[in-house]
């Protein structure tokens, strides 16, 4: 077993199960402006962030030393046009993806956690800074996804004649 802790990744599922729960189709897919993620905007991105993690790990694992690739995470977004798609599909995925990896991960030594690659913004990256900062990334979003109930309760808010 591999000294990274395999338990808070695959909690990452749990955690943004967590932060949609009891929001209905419109919650999910409502934008603050055009230009802002809704909630399930945001989800689709983790699955995408999730795929290019796995990829960028397993690309390490092989000794490619090749430039791990960036990914436009707005145009990929918009792009696969994920405000029209559905979150408890989006969650499905994100946790197959979870599942998979954890297997990984569970098999990997502590060499093999700790061999490098060169990120997009040309700094070396072990394997396991990328698994603990996949948890905290989900994290931020867990807080944006807070943002964005928040907004949506304001404007109901005051749409309703409420006070703010």
């Amino acid at each position: 077993m591999s000294a990274i802790d395999i338990q808070a990744y695959l909690d990452t599922h749990l955690v943004l199960t967590q932060a949609i729960t009891g929001l209905d189709e419109e919650q999910l897919k409502w934008k603050e402006t055009e230009a802002k993620w809704s909630v399930t905007e945001v989800l689709s991105h983790l699955a995408d962030h999730n795929i290019v993690v796995s990829f960028r790990i397993r690309d390490i694992l092989a000794d490619t030393k090749a430039q791990l690739p960036a990914f436009n995470q707005d145009l990929w977004v918009s792009g696969q046009h994920s405000n029209d798609g559905n979150a408890a599909d989006i969650l499905s995925v994100f946790w197959a993806l979870l599942q998979y990896n954890g297997l990984l991960f569970g098999r990997l030594s502590e060499q093999d956690l700790d061999k490098t690659g060169i990120n997009f913004k040309g700094e070396t990256v072990r394997v396991r800074d990328i698994i603990q900062g996949f948890s905290r990334h989900v994290q931020h979003h867990v807080g944006q996804i807070d943002r964005i109930k928040a907004a949506y309760q304001a404007q109901s808010s005051v749409a309703q004649g409420g006070n703010v």
